[in-house]
């Protein structure tokens, strides 16, 4: 039970026009009925072909936005200021929702923040905490990389932010644009 408050606490999931097929998985998952990944026939298919053939499809107007799913928001051995308490047991929930993203030929973005050493890039509030250029999510340093566990394939886009809102001051809009998305999926 702790994990699954910790995943309605530390996840702000927003399931726009998904089917009933998706969303059982979802329910079974968080009533406790195991893996929310169906069996899949196993194929020889490529990340790109198999976008392709299923962006013919239904799934072909969503994307799946997965914010902050970095080292120093869950992973407490980082000591980040940034850490959110309980997000570490929220990434093997991220990697199979991000799995069936994949399958289904959703566009997956990782939305990340990555900072200046100096902090100049940072919001005000924040810009204590970069003294010395080790300050929370700089870019090139372990607390910038995904937690264990989740992985940017081919396909799949990255997205650097430098503010809360992954919509404020980044070319996000234009990306969804040019994709065709009208859905998104917000991990």
């Amino acid at each position: 039970m702790p994990s699954h408050l910790a995943l309605l606490s530390c996840l702000l999931v927003l399931l726009l026009s998904l089917d009933k097929f998706l969303l059982h998985y979802l329910k079974r998952w968080l009533s406790g009925g195991g893996s929310i990944i169906p069996r899949i026939p196993t194929g020889a298919f490529s990340p790109r072909s198999h976008r392709t053939m299923a962006a013919a499809g239904k799934w072909s107007e969503t994307a799946m936005l997965i914010i902050d799913m970095q080292k120093d928001f869950v992973d407490p051995a980082m000591g980040s200021p940034m850490l959110v308490a309980g997000g570490e047991a929220v990434v093997p929930a991220v990697a199979e929702a991000v799995a069936v993203a994949r399958e289904r030929g959703i566009f997956v973005v990782w939305v990340v923040r990555e900072h200046d050493p100096s902090g100049r890039d940072v919001e005000l509030f924040r810009r204590h905490l970069y003294s010395g250029g080790k300050g929370p999510t700089v870019k090139g340093l372990k607390g910038a990389e995904l937690a264990d566990g989740l992985f940017i394939k081919e396909g799949d886009y990255k997205l650097v932010k430098t503010r809360f809102s992954a919509f404020f001051a980044t070319h996000l809009d234009s990306v969804l644009k040019t994709q065709g998305i009208k859905n998104l999926v917000i991990v």
